[in-house]
């Protein structure tokens, strides 16, 4: 027995592709809805690991980390395209594979069903049997039977509603099957363009999503600012604590607008639950009066076609740090950041700029409603009711020389010494407002001036936002269309001419449907209702 060979050019007869069969062949593949489907499968699970791993682009300190704390498998990822998904070479090519295969589906389906819509529906078949027809007497002539039924069929109201609900309709006048000399009125009525229509919808808002967000990763720029009461901030990108934009978009596009913090309210409950957070600040547009506005959680400020978030808040006590000479080596606001419920929060506080000797650092804790028990003390409420702050002071070298990027809340630690009190054991004061502490051997002093608030602001900007929704919407639409139309045929026949001598005309109804969908029935019998007189509009409606 032979063994058929899959490659075809084995066999002299047998008709070869060449290169522009496979390619039609190909090409058909990728166009496929099989295809499709298993495209956006895979990018949905190709985006997991741009959602679990640290990505350079959104977080470069994290990313770095991640690389130090794994040695082996960290340059492994980076390497195949894992800490930057979004923007690797694999994660393009299935985006731009599903484009093409979705645009491949959905233009030929497109022109088939226009091409569908131009043509009159299938004529009546020429027997009814084979679907379970009624036969009904009606008092009228055919025609009026027939106009009768096509009015109900058809629907009221717009054009555009009436082509939305109701049937399509077509109606020939044929010779009887039954009868040579005499003719029939044949209508035939068909539902189920509109679930087409919503097929194609969902898909063409499905590519329009996809565009909407390819878009938006390109036109867009986000960026997080913490701004303490009393300071302003400008919207340019030093200014920003975290800045990322798309690749479309230039720094040279933002708007020099400036935001100014001039008050920050936080009420909590006698529980420690915050009850409201409310911004008050003054945004200054070029070209424009300063104007008070406030953001609260889920109630942004708007501004440039962005909108500017209230992303979190805590408290910023103001340092001044004098060295050895007594000169101000420091003077500022420190955020420090919450760590629980009741905002105990952390901060360091990094003097570089001493005239002589070493460099200072100060790793501190504040507890906003400090209660000491024993050795013991923590925070039971987030209000600032009797603020105290831990300070631990470190010297030698900051390491911001080495040219380095630093966490601004934490102290490298791998060149600085505990500052020792007189016990000999590393110093670690508690301070209230107000307090000066010198340092021991002369390294200096540091002052606690006051405690304002910081708020921190999340600012968006994505024009693409509005055709998102739009392309959502029309997917949601266009399922619900897909889902819940229906897709019926009815058929009605009637002789042209009175019946065995009678003013009355015969008329033979049938309807086919899926399985599922017994409301055809429903249909059937009021157009027949109609057909015949029995059922009026008013009852009908």
């Amino acid at each position: 027995m032979a063994r058929l060979r899959i490659d075809n050019y084995a066999y002299a007869e047998v008709p070869r592709l060449g290169p522009r069969g496979w390619l039609r062949w190909m090409w058909r593949q990728v166009t496929s809805m099989r295809v499709a489907l298993i495209l956006l499968l895979t990018l949905a699970l190709a985006a997991i690991p741009g959602s679990v791993l640290p990505q350079w682009p959104q977080d470069a300190g994290n990313t770095r980390a991640f690389l130090d704390e794994y040695p082996f498998w960290g340059p492994v990822l980076d390497r195949l395209g894992f800490l930057d998904v979004f923007g690797s070479a694999w994660f393009t090519a299935i985006y731009l594979l599903l484009f093409a295969s979705l645009i491949g589906c959905i233009i030929p389906r497109c022109l088939v069903y226009w091409r569908d819509l131009r043509e009159p529906v299938p004529a009546a078949p020429s027997r009814l049997d084979r679907f379970e027809p009624e036969t009904v007497e009606a008092p009228h002539e055919a025609s009026a039977v027939i106009g009768h039924a096509r009015g109900w069929l058809e629907g009221g109201g717009p054009r555009w509603w009436r082509w939305l609900a109701g049937y399509r309709v077509r109606i020939d006048e044929r010779p009887q099957r039954e009868s040579q000399a005499g003719t029939e009125l044949a209508l035939s009525a068909h539902k189920g363009h509109v679930r087409e229509l919503g097929n194609l919808v969902f898909h063409v808002s499905l590519v329009g999503i996809l565009l909407a967000v390819a878009a938006g990763s390109m036109l867009t720029y986000r960026g997080q600012a913490l701004i303490v009461e009393g300071d302003t901030f400008s919207n340019a990108v030093v200014a920003y604590d975290s800045y990322e934009s798309g690749a479309l978009f230039s720094e040279e596009q933002l708007s020099p607008w400036t935001l100014s913090l001039d008050r920050f309210d936080a009420v909590f409950g006698l529980d420690g639950n915050p009850d409201e957070f409310t911004a008050y600040t003054t945004l200054t547009e070029p070209g424009q009066e300063p104007r008070s506005v406030e953001a609260q959680v889920n109630r942004p400020i708007q501004v440039d076609g962005a909108k500017i978030y209230l992303q979190g808040n805590g408290y910023a006590p103001v340092f001044t740090v004098t060295d050895s000479e007594g000169n101000v080596a420091f003077e500022g606001a420190v955020p420090f950041l919450p760590q629980d419920a009741v905002y105990t929060s952390t901060g360091v506080v990094k003097v570089p700029d001493v005239t002589e000797g070493d460099q200072l650092g100060f790793a501190g804790t504040l507890l906003p409603t400090a209660v000491v028990d024993g050795d013991v003390a923590s925070s039971i409420h987030p209000s600032p009711t009797n603020p105290v702050i831990y300070l631990e002071a470190f010297a030698g070298d900051l390491g911001l020389d080495a040219g380095v990027p630093q966490n601004v809340y934490a102290l490298d630690e791998s060149q600085l010494s505990p500052v020792r009190g007189d016990d000999g054991d590393p110093l670690v004061v508690a301070m209230e407002p107000g307090e000066t502490v010198e340092l021991p051997d002369g390294l200096g002093s540091i002052t606690w001036q006051s405690l304002p608030r910081f708020a921190a602001f999340d600012l968006r900007r994505d024009p693409t936002l509005p055709w998102l929704l739009a392309a959502s919407i029309g997917a949601l639409i266009g399922l619900s269309m897909s889902l819940f139309a229906t897709r019926r045929r009815l058929w009605l026949i009637a002789p042209v001419g009175a019946h065995a001598g009678r003013n009355t005309t015969v008329v033979t109804a049938a309807a086919w449907a899926p399985a599922h969908d017994m409301a055809v029935r429903e249909d059937l019998e009021k157009v027949l209702a109609r057909a015949t007189g029995s059922l009026s509009l008013k009852e009908d409606s």
